[in-house]
């Protein structure tokens, strides 16, 4: 392989691997709010040992997401010179402005969260869990603001020539509120809101079948349910929005996507498929002429297609594009069913009777993370060739001084630390789910801090 690939596959691999932490610990800090909103509410104890439990859950995720993070700003400069350069301006702003308005208010924030229960006082707690909630939310502003610019830039010009050219910043919120920023921003939260939500319910719901903290469980999951279903259903329109927007702003990523080649022409939608790029066709279910309907609203206009550019400016591996982005529509439809079954069970007061129903909610902790990493890839090579879309080209972007052997040996030294991360992170997420929402007694405000500083140094 070249470094071209190499860099590609080592970046996607670490960025992958960061990605499953951040939406976790958006969606956990939502509930958290809610679960801890509520006690100071009703009093009830059982929502505070909730928050309490959800809070231990919390910093794992975010203590590993936090490490495998810090690897992707180095690459930028180890791997990918050209483009740091290239992108500085922009890109640097909205770093700067992710640890200005987002870092410093959660992590100033946290230690109260963390260590602060019965030592100040309740509503100021919420507080703090309020300011860890937002800042993990404003960190994913910056950071898609930041991608998204790269997708469809704007508030720029361009300064010098040839290798020294650069994108200078003309209009900062010309670059914030870029043509995607702002549907691809509610759809990384929603995604997010979705994967804690169903990893709570898969964690109350395997509680519930083994017959261990029934009761606290079951008014978890009811909570969480209607975040998840609000959530899924919200995803839906938000995922038709970013459609709309690809169709205008990135054309090529948009016919990829729905393997639709030619140059103008209705295009069909199809439910799954199988693109054969040599001969131009897609085998598959389809709806004929359905994404120019979704598009327009009729079934005639044209939908521009992949043969309307030339062949060094479309996405390469288009079947693997079509596949990432029907995979993720194909489980948040399931996520839409399943969370409104489930809401239907609630009202006929079976949701709790239905043995099959709680272990499909047990496993369907993993489907919201996959269906993000999907996206996330269909979004990434849908941009190919380009690392700034229509101005700098991935090729163009290495560094020139990188050899391949140095690229492969540090993927390979990657991959054996981010596993041993992971599995770090299975075993602490074992060790406090298998405890669980335990006694009062084991929530006195010693053991729980013991707990969680034992958790931060590992």
């Amino acid at each position: 392989m070249d470094v071209e690939i190499l860099s590609r596959i080592q970046f996607a691999f670490t960025i992958a691997f960061h990605y499953i932490y951040p939406p976790l610990s958006i969606g956990i800090g939502l509930l958290m709010v809610v679960f801890e909103s509520i006690y100071l509410r009703t009093r009830k104890k059982e929502y505070e040992v909730l928050a309490r439990f959800w809070t231990k859950i919390f910093a794992i995720t975010f203590g590993i997401g936090v490490v495998t993070g810090i690897v992707m700003e180095f690459e930028f400069g180890t791997n990918w010179a050209t483009y740091s350069r290239y992108v500085g301006d922009i890109f640097g702003s909205a770093l700067a402005a992710e640890g200005i308005f987002a870092f410093a208010l959660e992590s100033s924030a946290l230690g109260v969260l963390l260590f602060g229960w019965n030592r100040v006082k309740p509503w100021v707690h919420l507080l703090a869990t309020w300011a860890v909630f937002l800042g993990s939310m404003f960190s994913a502003v910056w950071i898609v603001v930041a991608n998204s610019w790269q997708q469809t830039p704007a508030g720029y010009h361009i300064v010098g020539e040839g290798m020294r050219a650069r994108a200078e910043i003309v209009d900062f919120w010309a670059m914030v509120f870029n043509p995607s920023s702002v549907d691809r921003l509610s759809h990384v939260w929603l995604g997010a809101f979705l994967a804690g939500a169903f990893l709570i319910l898969s964690v109350h719901a395997y509680y519930i079948i083994k017959g261990r903290f029934v009761n606290m469980s079951e008014k978890a999951f009811k909570i969480t349910l209607v975040v998840a279903a609000v959530a899924s259903l919200a995803q839906l329109f938000t995922g038709h929005s970013s459609a709309e927007s690809v169709a205008v702003n990135q054309p090529a990523k948009l016919a990829a996507m729905e393997g639709h080649f030619k140059e103008a022409a209705p295009a069909d939608l199809y439910l799954f498929g199988w693109v054969d790029k040599e001969k131009q066709e897609v085998t598959g279910l389809r709806i004929p002429a359905g994404l120019t309907f979704m598009l327009h609203q009729d079934f005639e206009t044209s939908v521009t297609g992949l043969n309307a550019f030339p062949e060094e400016d479309r996405p390469s591996q288009v079947n693997a594009i079509f596949q990432f982005y029907h995979l993720m529509v194909a489980i948040g439809m399931f996520l839409i069913a399943l969370s409104i079954f489930g809401l239907w069970q609630w009202s006929r007061g079976k949701l709790f009777d239905k043995k099959w129903l709680m272990w499909t909610f047990v496993f369907t902790a993993i489907l919201p993370q996959l269906a993000n990493q999907f996206g996330w890839f269909a979004a990434e090579m849908g941009r190919q060739p380009w690392v700034v879309y229509g101005l700098l080209r991935t090729s163009e972007a290495l560094s020139k001084s990188v050899q391949a052997n140095q690229v492969l040996f540090s993927l390979i030294l990657f991959f054996i630390v981010y596993t041993i991360l992971f599995l770090l992170f299975i075993y602490l997420m074992n060790k406090a789910i298998k405890k669980g929402p335990t006694s009062d007694i084991d929530y006195n405000e010693g053991s729980l801090n013991d707990e969680i500083s034992n958790v931060i140094s590992k």
